[in-house]
């Protein structure tokens, strides 16, 4: 599954965008450098019932934006993404 389809599913399930997850975790203060990823897998399983594979996308999103590793884009693998930028808006307000 594409970090993108890791994104695009968590919206399925909790009908929140990857952009109002950052959103919410920047009012609990979890964007700061300092808070640990478990702390973040602990929430967002606690308030919205996410295993840890999907937590840890939103943990990424969370501390480093929308920007992932070149490495993973057209590879052609099952986790392959399209592009090296992924889209927080939601996927009903996906460009193309």
């Amino acid at each position: 599954m594409s970090f993108q389809a890791y994104l695009d599913n968590i919206e399925d399930k909790t009908g929140l965008t990857p952009r109002e997850f950052i959103t919410l975790a920047h009012e609990k203060g979890f964007d700061d450098p300092s808070t640990k990823a478990g702390v973040i897998v602990d929430w967002l399983k606690a308030d919205f019932d996410l295993g840890r594979g999907h937590a840890m996308a939103l943990v990424h999103v969370i501390k480093n934006g929308e920007k992932i590793d070149a490495k993973h884009v057209g590879t052609g693998t099952t986790h392959s993404d399209a592009s090296a930028t992924l889209w927080l808006d939601g996927k009903l307000n996906r460009p193309g």
